[in-house]
């Protein structure tokens, strides 16, 4: 089966390490979850790549998207580290490949590494490219340089207290699919008031309520647990519909509050 566009939600891997990350994907495909996504950053691919060959869900039923890390963005190395993340997924192909950060100080020029990126896609090596943590004028320049060639997604943090939301609307505005990392803002949803109350309004969680949230502004969330009870939450979040009051009330929980911000990121929106 080949997907056109991105499944509703993911399963995140990022801090997930051995038999942990092994049994997370595993259990994650389990329950219903057909997007899983992992990075060559995160060290765990192959990981991620026995869980998906031992839960029995068939490798064309699940959308695998993986990350080019920023030291690996000349031409030359690109292809060859997105080999070496095949090889350790154990797969031929990955349904989408992203460069997760834009080159420190454009010290790669985007020409060069989105250029490498597409000859990927043209030798079967991924079947959609994308991007992470572009801000909106890279998003413009990224989509100047690849023409013809659709970016389907950017991937962002996005969760209640970063609402992203200039980020998000350029991206749609493009037609470039909006993905949300960390959408439960590393737990810290779960000790929200505004949160907390909505969800035991709803007799649900307040990590279901941010989900739902993220759901609703058309962005595709992806978080992350090891815990099958969780996980089975997370997905039963995407029936959760949110009123405009409730919609409202998590808006202004926005206080611009960035968890993933490295030295290296480039100048956010």
């Amino acid at each position: 089966m080949s997907f056109t566009t991105l499944p509703k939600i993911g399963m995140g891997t990022f801090r997930l390490k051995g038999n942990d990350a092994r049994e997370a994907v595993k259990s994650a495909l389990s329950l219903g979850y057909r997007h899983i996504d992992t990075a060559q950053m995160y060290e765990n691919e192959a990981e991620v790549g026995d869980g998906i060959t031992s839960s029995g869900i068939p490798r064309r039923d699940i959308f695998l998207t993986t990350k080019i890390w920023h030291d690996k963005l000349h031409a030359s190395d690109l292809i060859n580290s997105l080999q070496g993340s095949l090889a350790r997924l154990k797969t031929d192909h990955v349904d989408l490949t992203l460069i997760h950060w834009p080159s420190p100080d454009d010290e790669v020029p985007m020409e060069e590494y989105l250029g490498a990126l597409r000859d990927a896609r043209r030798e079967g090596l991924t079947e959609h490219i994308g991007i992470s943590n572009f801000t909106c004028a890279q998003m413009d320049r990224a989509k100047e340089i690849l023409g013809d060639t659709p970016i389907l997604t950017n991937q962002v943090e996005v969760h209640p207290f970063l609402a992203n939301r200039k980020v998000v609307e350029h991206a749609q505005k493009l037609g470039i699919t909006v993905t949300g990392y960390m959408p439960l803002a590393v737990g810290k949803v779960m000790e929200d008031e505004t949160l907390q109350r909505i969800a035991s309004e709803r007799n649900v969680t307040p990590a279901q309520i941010a989900i739902a949230w993220v759901a609703s502004r058309g962005v595709v969330p992806i978080p992350s647990s090891t815990r099958p009870s969780h996980q089975k939450a997370n997905l039963e979040a995407l029936k959760i519909q949110l009123t405009e009051q409730e919609i409202r009330a998590i808006d202004a929980l926005d206080r611009g509050e960035r968890i993933a911000n490295p030295d290296f990121a480039p100048d956010w929106d």
